[in-house]
């Protein structure tokens, strides 16, 4: 009688056989749960932009990629180079704006003039009486020395649209350096940087507006009353004129053509620029001499020549200087020194260094070019 049997090799081919048919039947349900468990990994024109399905479709049929196209517009302002030109906002200005509504509703009135003020709470009723002076054709800013600023609001009305910055015991020459970049205010075609103790009993800013535009003048300031006191004689208010712009007094002190402070040249104290003179004036200021002493002298280099047509005297439109020594008491007492004795010491100082600073850089300028620095270029007299 016979015996059925398998030979081993038979067997064994069978049981691989089920076990290749058990593990591709384990990895089709395993695709299909996976499919259903994510159903976003799916990529259809849904959930991708068309340029960029494009962009695959491409690539899959090229079986190689396409470059991006990338921007760089060397015109842009240094930095905005990857940005395509149309989007540039290169400017801006000192305009409030809503935080709701459209933002083409936003300004009722676009300020074509900018009065800034350097000031502390105590002399908050001569601002008062400044700010009175300026129509809303003038954005109005305040930098407070003394840290208070809301009880500004509480007393006076305008100040409630006015911008307050607030850095305790700096000077107007430290905030425009760091709040009025030529670009943030490029919009207001004068710019008024003045200081918290001027009277301004006869004098209108529109008015003033108008004789500047009239006589040209790209940097100027308003008359001094000649019996309240002056520093410089050029400041002094004439009597029947609209505009000077030189003095005929001191001539021993300048040179030809007139120089300051005989001509071109305004003071400190109650300065207004054109938004082109400007542009050049902020520069001009430097970062660590916050006192601006000198800069008076300097300030005929940004303008075009002759100077002193541009630079001038508004004496129709006149002030009154107080001499009030606020900013001294911001000051410190050291080695039996008064704090306004520090603060005036370095005033000094810093002129020094201003004229030393401009005299050298303007000699380093020429004697790169090769040609000898002129003998009448320092900052002063």
């Amino acid at each position: 009688m016979g015996i059925l049997s398998r030979s081993p090799t038979s067997i064994r081919r069978s049981e691989d056989g089920m076990k290749l048919l058990t593990t591709a039947l384990f990895a089709i349900a395993f695709g299909v749960l996976l499919g259903l468990s994510f159903p976003s990994l799916w990529i259809t024109k849904s959930y991708l932009p068309r340029t960029l399905l494009h962009s695959f479709a491409i690539s899959h049929s090229d079986h190689k990629a396409i470059a991006i196209p990338k921007i760089w517009e060397p015109s842009n302002p240094q930095g905005a180079e990857r940005l395509p030109h149309r989007i540039i906002a290169s400017e801006s200005d000192l305009y409030l704006r809503k935080l709701w509504g459209s933002p083409d509703e936003d300004l009722k009135k676009q300020p074509r003039y900018l009065a800034t003020f350097t000031v502390g709470y105590n002399q908050r009723h001569n601002i008062d009486a400044c700010v009175s002076k300026f129509s809303d054709n003038f954005t109005i800013v305040l930098f407070h020395y003394d840290g208070r600023t809301s009880e500004w609001d509480d007393e006076f009305e305008w100040s409630k649209n006015a911008i307050h910055i607030s850095v305790k015991k700096q000077t107007k020459w430290w905030y425009a350096k760091r709040f009025l970049h030529p670009d943030i205010v490029a919009r207001y075609d004068y710019i008024f940087i003045w200081d918290e103790d001027l009277g301004v009993d006869h004098f209108n800013a529109e008015e003033y507006i108008h004789m500047v535009r009239k006589h040209g003048l790209e940097i100027s300031q308003p008359g001094l009353d000649p019996e309240r006191g002056f520093t410089w004689q050029i400041t002094k208010k004439r009597e029947h004129f609209e505009v000077h712009k030189e003095t005929d007094e001191k001539l021993e002190w300048c040179s030809h053509p007139p120089r300051p402070p005989c001509a071109a040249f305004v003071e400190i104290m109650a300065p207004v620029f054109s938004r082109d003179a400007w542009r050049c004036v902020w520069h001009l200021i430097q970062n660590d001499l916050v006192h601006g002493w000198g800069l008076d002298f300097a300030l005929r280099r940004c303008v075009e020549e002759p100077a002193y047509e541009k630079i001038g005297i508004v004496d129709s439109q006149w002030i009154v200087h107080q001499f009030i020594p606020s900013l001294g008491s911001q000051g410190t007492a050291q080695k039996g020194k008064a704090p306004w004795q520090g603060v005036r010491d370095r005033c000094h100082m810093e002129w020094k260094m201003f004229e030393s600073r401009v005299d050298k850089a303007e000699k380093d300028h020429f004697k790169s070019l090769q040609v000898e620095s002129p003998s009448n270029s320092t900052t002063t007299h």
